[in-house]
């Protein structure tokens, strides 16, 4: 019994690390679109929910700057992509906005 109750915390803490915390060092081409951004390093944790729906934002967070900040700043389960910036920055942030569902 003490057993398996290890091996479900242990298995618990892989799930809830998530896809980490610390920074990410993904520099996108100059050229890449915000899809193909999204596509490359958002979507290993961000499954698309739909084929033309990235994702659920809050109202709090549905907004270009929310958007970019989050991404470059990341949070407790999510890394930072801080070489994701400018143009590059934008088109992603854009994509997101335009492809997901604002929770009311």
């Amino acid at each position: 019994m003490k057993r398996t109750h290890i091996l479900v915390v242990v298995s618990a803490l892989f799930i809830l690390v998530g896809c980490g915390g610390t920074a990410n060092d993904y520099s996108p081409p100059a050229d890449a679109s915000g899809e193909r951004i999204f596509s490359t390093v958002c979507s290993e944790c961000h499954k698309p929910l739909s084929a033309n729906k990235a994702m659920i934002l809050s109202e709090k967070s549905a907004n270009k700057e929310a958007i970019i900040k989050k991404f470059q700043s990341g949070s407790m389960r999510m890394p930072a992509f801080k070489n994701i910036q400018g143009e590059a920055a934008d088109r992603l942030a854009e994509y997101i906005l335009t492809n997901s569902e604002v929770q009311q």
